[in-house]
């Protein structure tokens, strides 16, 4: 951007990861509502936290709430929603702390997008790919019933389109899998890259 000049410091990420013990990076979760993104996601931050790493949770509508409270839910909004948490991501990954963060994030070309942003190397997919049939079984926020009631517009898997990850880095299907035995899958999968 024009007359913008970006200012470098002299702490850098590797010493700020050298100080916590630890690398940093971002666990993403991806999946349709009710699919049990939040509820791995947190119980993911409270194994790690146990274990001694810094992390933070970013999760859809606490984000919704506050930074994001002037976005709706259309495809071009839902893409500027993804823009800024990327955006928040890579400056958290640059402060020391491990990420997790729980969006619907339906399209590919946002998740690519956030990628891309805070570089594939600092990037962990995971796709809670539970059957839509047993998300609006659930339907713990009564969204499913309203979308389909026509009272929510552009309700993920019932009027706007979810698009499946291709290659996640780890898929759960949580009628098949417990909330402790995906945490389980998630560290093994995560613990090398905490390596300083």
């Amino acid at each position: 951007m024009k007359h913008i000049i970006q200012h470098n410091f002299n702490v850098t990420r590797a010493q700020r990861n050298a100080h916590k013990g630890h690398c940093s990076f971002l666990v993403w979760f991806t999946g349709l509502s009710g699919s049990g993104k939040s509820t791995i996601a947190d119980a993911l931050e409270q194994a790690l936290f146990e274990m001694g790493i810094h992390t933070y949770v970013l999760d859809g509508d606490n984000v919704r709430t506050g930074l994001n409270n002037n976005l709706s839910f259309s495809a071009e909004d839902r893409s500027e929603n993804i823009r800024r948490i990327a955006e928040v991501s890579k400056l958290m990954i640059d402060a020391g702390i491990v990420v997790i963060a729980s969006f619907v994030s339906p399209y590919e070309a946002d998740r690519n997008n956030v990628r891309k942003t805070v570089g594939a190397a600092n990037w962990i997919e995971v796709f809670v790919n539970t059957p839509i049939a047993e998300c609006e079984k659930r339907d713990v926020k009564g969204l499913y019933a309203k979308a389909r009631a026509g009272e929510i517009k552009n309700f993920t898997g019932v009027s706007a389109p979810y698009e499946e990850p291709k290659n996640p880095d780890i898929e759960i299907d949580t009628t098949k899998t417990s909330v402790t035995e995906a945490v389980a899958v998630i560290i093994n999968k995560i613990e090398h890259k905490l390596k300083l």
